[in-house]
């Protein structure tokens, strides 16, 4: 059978989503698969401050999240619609840097 390259493959979302009862502190992976984001989607909505970690962990520590909130935020319409577009413009921004660097790429010879 075909595996995907994707962080969260068919298998683990399905298990994920399955659950009988979910632990009450979730990790980047789990949110993702609640909410239907991609799992590296879940850092640029850190730091817009839609996701907030427990406790504060340092910057290279596991971060883990309120099963309640991740509850809240995926019955929550104008939230979602706030994550949708701070992601689109998050990876518009992203993107436009990456072709400004292929338009005017550096000579070093130069």
């Amino acid at each position: 059978m075909f595996q995907s390259n994707t962080s969260n493959s068919t298998g683990e979302r399905f298990s994920i989503l399955n659950r009988r009862h979910h632990p009450a502190r979730l990790n980047a992976k789990e949110v993702s698969v609640i909410l239907g984001f991609q799992e590296h989607d879940i850092a640029p909505l850190m730091v817009a401050k839609l996701l907030v970690p427990l406790g504060k962990p340092v910057s290279n520590a596991t971060k883990y999240f309120a099963l309640v909130d991740i509850l809240e935020f995926g019955k929550n319409r104008e939230w979602l619609s706030a994550a949708t577009r701070t992601l689109a413009n998050y990876w518009k921004s992203k993107n436009s840097r990456k072709h400004q660097s292929e338009i005017f790429p550096s000579d070093p010879e130069a």
